[in-house]
């Protein structure tokens, strides 16, 4: 747990989170997500380090019944996920622990969805063992990691833009975010946690901003957040998918 402090956040910066990151990028990420794993009418629905609640969210509305919970260590995070209306769909049950650790019982889930977190993660395959542990058995997991900072050129602008001006290592939080690039370290890890039917695809957006000033301020209101973890400018995203047995 101690690993995972660095994590924590206050709620301002989890407002400015949810105000300017989340619309610009994890919101569009957390369709693609959501799209791919096809939640179904009636099923039970685990959000993974799930922040401000985008991806929850994108769940309820798609099942329309059923049950939908986020789990998430941090506080500020939460604080926001709990003030933002749902939408359609059931209520969301709102859990503040680790992804470590987690407060369920055994096959509670048909579904568990993590939205670029699993890279932040202190111990990645305890994370992914806790995640198959909450599946029933035939459940489902689909989550998403950035691919190489070289493939989305405005974070590999500005992590090189930081470096030079503020010394070697400045851009080291951001860099983190990509530090899950390589697609058979992930499968080896997805399945070493004893997913069977493993698939890992590519996928770029196109994300636009109206200046290089206002791409900053979103990253630094990311940088904030989670003390980096999403962002870009056509970014290259890796979406796994897999089956439990």
């Amino acid at each position: 747990m101690a690993e995972q402090e660095q994590w924590q956040l206050q709620g301002s910066a989890a407002e400015l989170y949810e105000r300017y990151l989340v619309p610009a990028i994890t919101a569009l990420w957390a369709a693609d997500l959501v799209d791919r794993a096809a939640p179904q009418s009636g099923e039970r629905v685990l959000d993974v380090a799930c922040g401000t609640g985008v991806v929850a969210r994108l769940a309820a509305e798609r099942i329309g019944s059923g049950q939908v919970v986020g789990l998430d260590i941090n506080t500020g995070m939460l604080a926001v996920a709990r003030s933002l209306p749902t939408g359609a769909g059931p209520r969301i049950d709102w859990h503040e622990g680790s992804a470590l650790e987690m407060p369920f019982p055994d096959a509670t889930f048909d579904l568990v969805l993590c939205q670029l977190g699993l890279q932040f993660f202190p111990d990645r395959s305890s994370a992914l063992r806790e995640m198959f542990r909450v599946l029933v058995p035939d459940g489902r997991l689909a989550l998403s990691v950035f691919s190489a900072i070289e493939r989305t050129p405005a974070a590999k602008a500005l992590v090189d833009a930081l470096d030079r001006h503020l010394g070697p290592g400045a851009s080291a939080t951001k860099r983190s975010e990509h530090s899950l690039a390589d697609a058979d370290e992930l499968y080896r890890l997805v399945a070493g946690a004893g997913f069977r039917q493993v698939t890992i695809h590519t996928t770029t957006q196109n994300i636009r901003f109206p200046s290089s000033k206002e791409y900053v301020r979103t990253a630094g209101s990311d940088s904030a957040g989670r003390a980096g973890q999403r962002n870009g400018c056509r970014t290259p995203r890796r979406s796994h998918r897999s089956d439990y047995g």
